[in-house]
């Protein structure tokens, strides 16, 4: 009879011994996450120092042509090496499923390109994938 007390004593001791290291691992991993407060702005604020994606160029002092380029016919897929050409060069985009607008590329990546685009009023930093994109023109 006191054996099977005992047995059961020691069973849950582990239990309890495997409910804590639980417990003190998922309270390291939330801690490992917030280990300086400035790191969560890193990823909420684009151009805060240590950003991935921040700027690294300026945006043009300037707004685009005035003028509408023609689309280019003919044009199947946009691959980095074509677009690479307009980087720091006013670009117009025509995109598959949205409203055509100039880009400023300041970096292209394999699968995508990343600069500035005019708003009508402003540059704004934005990056759009190359599958999305129809055709391009540089000027």
């Amino acid at each position: 009879m006191f054996q099977d007390s005992d047995r059961d004593r020691r069973r849950d001791r582990g239990r309890d011994r495997d409910r804590n290291r639980d417990r003190d691992r998922d309270r390291n991993r939330g801690r490992d996450f917030r280990r300086n407060p400035l790191d969560l702005l890193r990823f909420l604020v684009p151009g805060f120092p240590g950003f991935p994606g921040a700027p690294q160029f300026s945006p043009p002092l300037g707004p685009p042509p005035a003028f509408i380029p023609r689309e280019p016919v003919g044009v199947f897929a946009v691959d980095p090496g074509a677009i690479n050409r307009c980087i720091s060069r006013f670009t117009f985009i025509w995109p598959h499923r949205a409203i055509p607008f100039w880009f400023f590329p300041t970096f292209v990546g394999p699968n995508s390109v990343a600069g500035f685009r005019w708003t009508g009023f402003n540059w704004v930093y934005s990056g759009i994938d190359l599958r999305e994109i129809r055709s391009f023109v540089c000027v």
